[in-house]
C-alpha cells in the first residue's frame, strides 16, 4: 500500500498505526520503547503501518512517558578548526552506539552565545554536556550539575576535582616543540599565539618556556590563517638578524596561515625558519611544506568524552574523572633543517 500523502493536514499518529496494524494502543507503545516484548507477527504488521502512515514517533513525548532523555548536548567554540570537528565525529560514533543522539551548537568563541546555548541545552533536559571552551566555565557547570546536568569539559584538564575532564597535557606538547627546534640548530625562537590567558594557550607557552626561557612571545587576538598570514607577513619584514628562526605556533591554523605570507614573502621554510604548529590537522600533512605538529588528539579520545559522561550520568561521578593524554610531536619538512 502507498505511504500517505505528506500534505495531509495532520500527522498521524500512535492511534492510527494501532488501527492500520489492527492492534491495541498499548501493543504500538511497547513496540516503540520496548520492541523485544511484542511477538515478531506483531511488530511486522506495526512497521508496515508506520512505514504506510508516515508516522513520525515524538521524542519528546517518549521523554515524558520514559523519564530519560535521548540527547546530550556538545558545545564547541570553533567549527571552522578541523581539530574540533574531529572530535565532534568520534563523539557522535560513540553516542550513537549508546543510543543517544548529539545536539552540537558551536559558541564561536563568544561568551554570551555559550551562555545561551547552555541555557538552552538545560532548558532542554538533556541527558548530559560535553563542553569545549576557552573561557572559565566550571562555576556554570557546577551550578547546573547540581541542578542535575552533569558534564565533561573538553580539551582542558578541569581544575576542580570534581569537574570531569578530558584533556591533553599541553605543557608537555609545548616543551616538545621548543626542544625540537632547539634540536634542530634553532637558536632565536618565538612563540605564536593568543589569547594568552587561555588555558591551552597559556599551558603550551609554559613548556616552550622550560626548554627556551628567552623566546619572544608574539600575541594574537585569535587563532586563525588571517591571524598567521599577518605575523608571517611581519616576520618576513624583518631583516634576517632580527627574526626568530625557530616558531612554534599555538596550532595548525596559525602555522599554516605563517607558512603562506613567509614563502610569499621570500624566506625559506625551513632553512630560515623552522615551524611547528598544534594539533596535528587533517590539513598539517597536505600543505605545500609538510607542518611539523604536536598531535593533540588520540584516538578514543572524544569516545572517552562520551563515556566519562555517562559514568557521571549513571553514577553520579566518574572513577578518575581528570583523564590526561600525552600529546606526539610529528617531524615534517618544515622544521626539518638537517
Amino acid at each position: 500500500m502507498a505511504r500517505q500523502s505528506g500534505s495531509s493536514s495532520q500527522r498521524p499518529g500512535i492511534r492510527q498505526v494501532a488501527e492500520r496494524a489492527g492492534v491495541a494502543v498499548g501493543t504500538v507503545s511497547a513496540y516503540l520503547n520496548h520492541p523485544d516484548r511484542v511477538s515478531v507477527a506483531r511488530a511486522r504488521r506495526i512497521a508496515e503501518a508506520i512505514d504506510e502512515l508516515g508516522f513520525v514517533p515524538s521524542i519528546a513525548g517518549r521523554q515524558l512517558r520514559l523519564g530519560v532523555s535521548t540527547l546530550i548536548g556538545y558545545l564547541s567554540p570553533d567549527v571552522s578548526n578541523p581539530h574540533f570537528s574531529e572530535i565532534a565525529e568520534e563523539v557522535e560514533r560513540r553516542a550513537e552506539r549508546l543510543g543517544m543522539t548529539v545536539f552540537f551548537a558551536h559558541s564561536h568563541g563568544d561568551h554570551d552565545r555559550e551562555n545561551a546555548y547552555l541555557e538552552a541545552f538545560e532548558q532542554r533536559q538533556v541527558r548530559g554536556l560535553l563542553v569545549a571552551s576557552f573561557a572559565p566555565i566550571e562555576d556554570r557547570l557546577s551550578a547546573m550539575r547540581d541542578r542535575g546536568t552533569p558534564s565533561v569539559l573538553v580539551g582542558r584538564r578541569a581544575r576542580r576535582a570534581e569537574q570531569p575532564s578530558v584533556s591533553i597535557d599541553d605543557v608537555s606538547g609545548g616543551r616538545q616543540a621548543a626542544r625540537h627546534l632547539i634540536e634542530n640548530g634553532c637558536r632565536s625562537l618565538a612563540f605564536v599565539g593568543g589569547p594568552l590567558p587561555v588555558q591551552q594557550v597559556a599551558d603550551r607557552l609554559a613548556g616552550a618556556r622550560e626548554a627556551a626561557p628567552a623566546l619572544e612571545v608574539i600575541e594574537v587576538e585569535e587563532r586563525s590563517i588571517a591571524a598567521g598570514r599577518a605575523v608571517g607577513a611581519e616576520l618576513a619584514r624583518r631583516s634576517a638578524g632580527e627574526r626568530p628562526d625557530g616558531v612554534f605556533a599555538a596550532n595548525d591554523v596559525l602555522a599554516l596561515g605563517i607558512l603562506q605570507s613567509l614563502v610569499a614573502g621570500g624566506v625559506s621554510v625551513p632553512r630560515d625558519i623552522a615551524l611547528v604548529g598544534y594539533d596535528d590537522n587533517e590539513f598539517a600533512d597536505a600543505s605545500l611544506i609538510p607542518l611539523t605538529s604536536v598531535r593533540a588528539r588520540h584516538e578514543g579520545f572524544g569516545a572517552a568524552a562520551v563515556d566519562l559522561l555517562f559514568e557521571a550520568i549513571e553514577h553520579g561521578s566518574a572513577n578518575d574523572p581528570q583523564r590526561v593524554y600525552e600529546p606526539e610531536l610529528v617531524v615534517r619538512e618544515s622544521s626539518r633543517r638537517a
